[in-house]
């Protein structure tokens, strides 16, 4: 059985010196290479057998979008006024770490509402730079699925979304370059997933690595500032985004249900293992250790108190809410000796298994086709 050392390269889940010792060590790099020992597949039989893949792919066809065009680009957007109207809904937000901590004799105890409005611009250009640098991760792995997976439906419906991901990433730079004020490279940890995602040959693993763990927490997390957020434009970016990727985590569940069943146990235990360690990079990643660097804060001091916050663990383990149900579904949860039902536990995120899985959600969230039916009303 591998240890938490093998597969997180620490012993405790919560240290909080290994995870701070992991820095992205050429953030000013344009290209980043990564090694995929991967086959490209051909299939001759042209046969769609698999009617959940082939109503997916035409749901995929109609519901596609012009990110030009579909949304209004005019809008106005105010960094500082959206960041102070977001606060104003959330007040945890808008007083900071006072909300739950003393701060004397941390780095916060003198900031003024003029720290914790930059920290929220910070907070925002950083988040969103992240969401834009896991699309692209995406994009490339939906290409490499399109490559390697031998069904002619799955070919057919992966090439739809290497077209929805493309879409994201320009989305979400457009909106960094011409509404907020800043980029962020790309967070280690984040890095470190795409790197493993993409480098592993089996296209089930890229199935399981994208499209169950980091768009299944991409949902959520959309979901969650979809919610909270303040600003027309990335309210209904956001949404037709949702949209897009409540395909894709059903996607990747109509496919590996099927094939999972084929698996041998110890097989198994290998993919069980790899999502351990996705959920747990995940997890590392939105630390925002970045950000405090940026603000001349002491990034241990910072972090210490963010893995104290009560809301921060609600948030982190929320993000979990799309991810814990599909591994139910796909049986990964209790398999063999339940190793990942008691690994999510130990994380803090099995209270989700019985939420509703992604593969009866999705068609509830085509915002591209209630919007034009709205439209034509």
């Amino acid at each position: 059985m591998a240890t938490n050392q093998e597969l997180i390269g620490r012993k405790e889940l919560d240290d909080l010196e290994a995870i701070l010792s992991i820095s992205n060590k050429d953030v000013n790099e344009l290209e980043h290479a990564i090694r995929a020992s991967s086959d490209s597949l051909f299939t001759w039989d042209y046969q769609q057998s698999r009617p959940g893949l082939v109503k997916l792919y035409e749901k995929a066809k109609s519901s596609q979008w012009n990110a030009a065009t579909d949304l209004d680009w005019s809008i106005d957007v105010d960094q500082e006024q959206v960041v102070m109207a977001n606060a104003a809904q959330n007040m945890a937000a808008q007083q900071g770490f006072g909300a739950q901590f003393d701060l004397a004799g941390t780095p916060f105890e003198k900031w003024t509402d003029k720290e914790w409005v930059e920290f929220g611009i910070e907070s925002q250009n950083w988040t969103l730079s992240q969401f834009m640098h896991g699309e692209q991760g995406a994009l490339i792995c939906t290409a490499q699925i399109v490559e390697t997976v031998p069904w002619i439906d799955a070919k057919y419906y992966a090439a739809t979304q290497v077209m929805d991901e493309a879409r994201h990433v320009e989305v979400f730079s457009r909106y960094l370059d011409e509404k907020l004020s800043g980029h962020y490279p790309i967070n280690v940890h984040l890095q470190m997933l795409l790197d493993d995602i993409i480098a592993d040959g089996r296209w089930d693993m890229t199935y399981l690595g994208m499209q169950i763990m980091v768009e299944g927490l991409a949902l959520a997390a959309f979901g969650f500032i979809h919610q909270m957020t303040t600003e027309p434009l990335l309210k209904k970016m956001l949404r037709y985004v949702m949209a897009d990727e409540a395909r894709h985590v059903a996607f990747g569940v109509l496919s590996l249900k099927e094939y999972y069943h084929e698996l041998s146990g110890p097989e198994i235990r290998e993919r069980q293992e790899f999502a351990f360690e996705a959920a747990v990079r995940m997890r590392d990643r939105f630390l925002q250790q970045e950000v405090w660097e940026r603000m001349g804060v002491d990034v241990r001091e910072a972090v210490k108190l963010i893995m104290q916050a009560e809301d921060r663990r609600v948030f982190q383990s929320m993000l979990f809410s799309k991810i814990v149900p599909n591994c139910k579904k796909l049986g990964l949860l209790d398999a063999g000796d339940a190793w990942l039902r008691h690994r999510f536990t130990e994380l803090g995120v099995i209270q989700f298994e019985d939420w509703v899985d992604t593969g009866e959600e999705y068609a509830s969230l085509d915002e591209v086709a209630k919007d034009r039916e709205a439209s034509n009303a």
